[in-house]
């Protein structure tokens, strides 16, 4: 039994010693095919790889290759065009030579011109020279007295004809000139003379007591700033007692400041978004007021169908002063007298009334172009659609246009009764005494004049001459010269009327 045993553990050793070795055997073989085929697969990526890598060194030799040709003809084109422009410099440069050959043998004629003709300039003044002494022996006078004669005498020649034919235009104009002659009528028609607003560059703001004052200035001057910011007025809070000071050269914007400080006062409530508020609410009435303004202008004058907008421009009138005279009354008073002349020279009354209610529309422009008001008021005018007459008259008024219809001079005329009339326009005491006795002044330094007397607010200047000293021709010269005077040294609203009075009185006593 324990034989049996034996044999059958030593069979399986040595089974188990015969299947190891197989294993191994076949194990060993097994490795070898796997490398045997990992090299093969490897062998095939390198070459793979290799193609790969070759490839693309061809491309990029190909790419090398324009690159290079592309290269090459850019040089190439930029060395023709250098080639090109060489011979243009070339042949550029022969043709300035070649001008400069022509230039030096021109210079050398003119040279030889000019010797030629200093010699003959020489011999003229030779020739001259022995020709004045021989007149100056001849006539018994030197060369200078002789031009001192002679200028003496055309001078006096000329101012002979000048004077005959002024006379000359003067008598046909008196005669044939039918228009002037209504203008002269126009002159003469009395002045309207109705009331005027006196408006100053500030409007004072009374308040019932000075603590007010630090509510309007605020903390810090907060409210006052954000009120002068939002109105664009300087506002001017001094020692003065229960007022305060509204200071701008715009009229709307003072009104809107007054309104507005009115309004946050009786309110109480003054702080900077209050402040805005209430003058943007301010500002909108304002603008409703002036085209209720214009408005009930047009309707007191009885004109109608004008474009809104001129409409709004009559309004703003209100706010704007000439020379101190409301622009709005005197554009009223201009326009009723323009009515009255028209109707008296069998004219359109309403078309010269509407004319000069217009005539000054320029001076409130919403924009400030660099045009004299007239030259824009026309401009606005032929916008707006209205007829050519009433745009020249417009443009007409102070002779920057040509007057082309009766209704131009009527508007001219008309703005200068309305601006001329005694109280129209405010003036400071000192200044309008100086200007008077500047104008008498000026006359008085011209010889034979003995008095001088400015008229009419300095708009007419009367000048007496002596008899004994200044004939009619001289006085008629004389007035003329001292018209150019005025308006070269002068300056003055309008224009001034200078008559010269030439008597000859004869006083005797009866005993």
């Amino acid at each position: 039994m324990l034989t049996t045993v034996i044999l059958v553990v030593v069979a399986f050793l040595v089974g188990g010693a015969l299947s190891y070795g197989f294993f191994r055997y076949g194990l060993k073989s097994k490795c070898e095919t796997i490398i045997k085929e990992a090299e093969t697969e490897a062998e095939v990526i390198k070459k793979n790889k290799l193609l790969e890598v070759k490839e693309k060194f061809l491309n990029k030799k190909a790419d090398l290759e324009k690159e290079v040709a592309a290269r090459n003809q850019k040089i190439q084109q930029a060395e023709n065009k250098l080639k090109q422009r060489e011979m243009v410099l070339n042949q550029k440069n022969e043709e300035l030579q070649r001008k400069r050959n022509e230039a030096e043998a021109i210079k050398e004629n003119l040279d030889a011109q000019l010797s030629i003709i200093e010699k003959k300039k020489e011999e003229l003044d030779v020739m001259q020279a022995q020709e004045r002494e021989k007149l100056e022996a001849i006539s018994g006078l030197s060369a200078e007295e002789a031009k001192e004669r002679l200028v003496e005498s055309l001078k006096e020649e000329a101012k002979t004809q000048a004077q005959s034919y002024i006379n000359d235009i003067m008598d046909d104009a008196k005669l044939t000139a039918n228009r002037e002659a209504k203008r002269i009528v126009i002159q003469s028609i009395q002045r309207v003379a109705t009331e005027t607003a006196i408006e100053n560059s500030v409007t004072v703001f009374h308040i019932e007591s000075d603590e007010i004052k630090g509510r309007i200035i605020g903390r810090e001057g907060r409210n006052i700033r954000a009120l002068e910011a939002a109105t664009g007025v300087e506002i001017v809070v001094d020692d003065t007692p229960e007022a305060i000071v509204l200071s701008a050269f715009d009229p709307v914007r003072r009104e809107i400041a007054r309104l507005a400080l009115h309004q946050l006062v009786t309110d109480g409530r003054i702080h900077p978004a209050r402040i805005e508020e209430v003058v943007a609410k301010v500002r909108k009435q304002v603008e409703d007021e002036i085209i209720e303004t214009g408005k009930r202008t047009t309707i007191d004058l009885g004109i109608h169908g004008l474009h809104p907008e001129l409409i709004r421009i009559i309004g703003k009138m209100k706010y704007r002063s000439s020379y101190g005279q409301n622009l709005l009354q005197h554009a009223r008073e201009t326009a009723n007298l323009c009515a009255v002349m028209a109707s008296e020279l069998g004219l359109n009354p309403k078309k010269a009334k509407r004319a000069g209610l217009l005539h000054d529309i320029g001076k409130v422009p919403d924009e400030e172009p660099e045009l004299p008001h007239a030259l824009l008021g026309m401009k606005l005018a032929e916008k707006y659609k209205e007829k050519p007459d009433i745009c020249n008259a417009i443009g007409a008024h102070h002779d920057e246009i040509e007057m082309t219809s009766l209704l131009a001079p009527i508007v001219q005329v008309c703005d200068a009764i309305s601006g001329a009339r005694p109280g129209a326009r405010r003036e400071i005491v000192e200044a309008y005494i100086k200007r008077l006795n500047d104008l008498e002044q000026l006359a008085m330094s011209y010889p034979g004049v003995t008095k001088t007397y400015a008229i009419q607010a300095g708009r007419e200047l009367r000048v007496i001459v002596g008899a004994d000293k200044i004939d009619d021709k001289q006085t008629e010269n004389l007035s003329a010269e001292i018209a150019k005077k005025i308006q070269d040294e002068m300056t003055y609203p309008g224009q001034v009327k200078i008559t010269v009075i030439r008597e000859t009185r004869a006083v005797s006593f009866a005993k």
